[in-house]
């Protein structure tokens, strides 16, 4: 948004007014406006207020046209501003253009920064043997550097950060408060004379600083030891990606047995993805993630002649991959010169350990030693998780580098809202106006230390941003800890708790992407999740929209012997199956199952499901992959990874219950998965495309039903690549529009934006 031209008849000097909203705090923008108007001989100024930018500037008309264009042209590259005005304004005595003091700020307008990876000219400078931050671990600039794990309050200023106990030396100063300088107002500006520093610490307590703590660390890598390393967010555990027994250590003391370890590799190369190459197949879309800003893991097919341990992903056929984004990582990756295994350093899936004094007692069964740093870490951040699915970049963890992420509701509440999420896989989102803000993933609320951080994160994220809820979301099943903890805090302040059922959450996160549609048909196909009527759903296609969604179609019932332990016991739900369909499954659990099986047929402890995830964790059972699973969805994942794209597929009877519900009968499915004359890999791409293929039959059926053309595709069973695209290729096929979350997880980690979007619409 631009003024008008002005008339001919208007003096050649003239003057405007901006105000810019959006992501322009924090990035760099005010020097940006400085030096632009600079170059293009304006007078004025630039002051933060409430959020947003305002900007006073005075000269030729033509000048002032330019810099109008370039301030959202040539903006930084981490701003993201939109112009709120631009009107024409009297002019002012004036003769140079300034940076104004911050007007007073009203939190609400406030857009928190995610942490960034480090800029191309701070990297320039941490190689430069002539400059004065030469291979120091936190060099930072407005463009770059730690903003969200070191804020402590707003405005966003140095005293207000883990920053503020480092007294800037008389250079740094200079820098600081220079206008022209790219660390103008950088407030984590550190160098070597007056930032953080790093400590190497032993087992044995021997300890070491600065530059020869970084190279007793790679001293430590190379002799295949495993060392927890501090970073931005948190610590990772940190071993050489090549070496057998350093990772199958790793996994034996943390212990980690199976799920697989984020492999960081050092930048080589044009386009510093040299050594990725070398072990995984990258497409331009993966290799681009892979670049992007916020620095993620990239889930990517590995080469068979990888040089990596063969147990950094055992049973997968995909590694989790990522490139250095801190100056630390930078200068770790590139001494070591090879690929070092980075996995979160945490305990029984708590949220990431941030603290080094808890770092070193918590972590002393696996760490052989530590690379610390004495810059605080206000809140963990763990890493962002992205796969390629249906070629698109599509999270199953939002983290550091692309949270909080902040996106634009449809709609304007009329009170602030906070959403607790689901129980695992947890984020919380506050929402208030048309903004909502999520946080990075939590993670498993079924430890003290996962509640802690939970409670922490919704306190920071009201305080950052001023804003207090004024009522809270939850998910509708009773022993879930994000909602025992909404019921307490409604009852201590006694303001409106609303429960929001687990797949109605999962089907508005996807039709909050796509506001523009109004008649939908999801299918929300996950684990579990309590629905409706009190059974554990997942497996479901709801018609409607946000607000007003009707069970319309689900999958055959089966009830669970052993409940809530079938999922990470993935025999249980294949025992299920058989004993459902009169099936014998000759090799089965070795244990006598006879009384499992008489609780089972008496439903003691046998609660009905209708999850596609427990479809799959019993096909990973039968086909003999995964009996018993150390980490949640093991048994899914091992069968995606065998699988294949293109099996004829196996018809499912799809029939109407007396309730009018369309059901789908998995029945056909069990003598497949039991016939061993098949090969398994066969087996397991015939399960894939039936369930592909009675998708299809299900939205057919109904779309004739109700005349429903748009497909959503959300809950955790659709990050699995092949059902996925083979379902989204059938549906598009067959004449559907078919949509994808593409901000926000499709698993459990999208809850919390679902809840918002489903209660604002009921």
């Amino acid at each position: 948004m631009t003024a008008a031209p002005l008339p001919a008849s208007v003096a050649t000097h003239c003057a405007r007014r901006w105000v810019l909203a959006g992501r322009v705090q924090g990035v760099g923008f005010r020097p940006f406006v400085y030096r632009l108007a600079h170059h293009c001989g304006l007078c004025g100024w630039v002051r933060n207020r409430s959020g947003h930018v305002e900007i006073f500037a005075q000269g030729d008309g033509a000048s002032l046209e330019q810099f109008g264009h370039r301030l959202l042209s040539d903006a930084p590259p981490l701003a993201q501003p939109r112009v709120l005005s631009c009107e024409y304004a009297s002019a002012q005595p004036l003769e140079q253009f300034s940076i104004l003091p911050s007007a007073e700020c009203a939190p609400a307008h406030i857009h928190l920064a995610p942490d960034y990876f480090t800029c191309a000219d701070c990297l320039a400078e941490l190689h430069d043997p002539g400059d004065r931050r030469y291979r120091y671990p936190f060099i930072n600039c407005t463009q770059c550097g730690p903003r969200y794990t070191v804020i402590c309050r707003l405005p966003y200023d140095r005293s207000n950060t883990t920053l503020a106990g480092f007294a800037l030396c008389a250079q740094c100063r200079a820098e600081y408060q220079n206008p022209l300088n790219r660390r103008f107002h950088a407030e984590p500006l550190a160098c070597p004379a007056c930032g953080p520093q790093l400590s190497f610490k032993t087992a044995a307590d021997e300890t070491v600083t600065g530059a020869a703590a970084l190279a007793a660390c790679v001293a430590a890598l190379r002799e295949g030891k495993i060392v927890a390393v501090k970073g931005v967010g948190g610590y990772h555990l940190m071993c050489d990606a090549r070496n057998d027994d350093a990772v199958l250590r790793l996994r034996t003391t943390k212990p980690r047995p199976h799920k697989p370890l984020a492999v960081m590799f050092p930048m080589h190369g044009a386009d510093g993805l040299d050594a990725v190459r070398e072990a995984a197949q990258l497409d331009a879309i993966a290799a681009q993630l892979l670049r992007d800003p916020m620095r993620p893991i990239v889930l990517v097919t590995k080469r068979s002649a990888a040089n990596l341990s063969t147990h950094i992903a055992p049973g997968l056929d995909e590694i989790g991959t990522l490139l250095p984004y801190s100056p630390l990582h930078h200068l770790l990756l590139e001494d070591f010169g090879a690929p070092l295994v980075a996995t979160s350093a945490n305990v029984s899936g708590e949220p990431v350990l941030t603290n080094n004094s808890d770092a070193q007692t918590r972590l002393a069964h696996v760490a052989d030693a530590f690379l610390h740093h004495d810059r605080p870490i206000q809140r963990p951040a763990d890493d962002a998780v992205f796969r390629v699915i249906a070629g698109q970049p599509r999270p199953l963890r939002l983290g550091r580098g692309c949270a909080p992420l902040e996106l634009e509701l449809p709609f304007e509440l009329s009170r602030p809202v906070l959403a607790t999420g689901g129980h695992s896989k947890n984020t919380v989102a506050l929402a208030w106006h048309n903004r909502v803000v999520i946080s990075p993933h939590i993670g498993d609320l079924g430890t003290p230390r996962g509640l802690e951080v939970f409670e922490q994160v919704i306190e920071d994220m009201q305080a950052l941003y001023g804003v207090r809820a004024e009522k809270i979301l939850c998910d509708a099943h009773p022993d879930y800890a994000g909602t025992r903890w909404a019921r307490r805090w409604n009852r201590r302040s006694g303001l409106s708790l609303t429960q929001v059922w687990h797949h109605h959450a999962h089907a508005s996160g996807v039709a909050g992407e796509f506001p523009a549609i109004k008649n939908w048909l999801v299918f929300t196909w996950d684990g579990v999740g309590l629905g409706e009527d009190g059974t554990l759903w997942g497996g479901e296609a709801l018609l409607g929209g946000a607000g007003h969604w009707r069970r319309a179609a689900s999958i055959r019932p089966f009830h669970l012997p052993g409940g809530e332990k079938s999922a990470r016991e993935p025999w249980r739900s294949a025992l299920a199956l058989c004993w459902e369909s009169n099936q014998v499954w000759l090799n089965g659990p070795m244990e006598d199952t006879a009384l499992l099986q008489h609780a089972w047929q008496r439903r003691i402890n046998a609660p009905q499901t209708s999850a596609v995830g427990r479809l799959f964790d019993a096909a990973a059972a039968l086909l003999g992959l995964v009996q018993n699973a150390s980490f949640e969805g093991q048994g899914p994942m091992t069968l995606e990874a065998i699988s294949s794209a293109g099996a004829q597929p196996v018809a499912l009877p799809l029939q109407r219950n007396a309730q009018g519900l369309w059901h789908t009968d998995w029945a056909p499915l069990v003598p497949l998965l039991l016939d061993e004359h098949i090969p398994v890999v066969e087996r397991a791409s015939i399960f894939h495309a039936s369930l592909a293929h009675a998708l299809l039959q299900q939205a057919r059926v109904l779309r004739d039903e109700h005349g429903v053309n748009d497909v959503g595709l959300s809950g955790g069973v659709f990050q699995n690549c092949i059902l996925t695209e083979h379902a989204l290729q059938l549906l598009q096929d067959d004449g559907f529009a078919v949509h994808l979350p593409r901000r926000v997880p499709c698993n459990d980690g999208g809850l919390s934006y679902g809840q918002i979007i489903e209660a604002a619409q009921r």
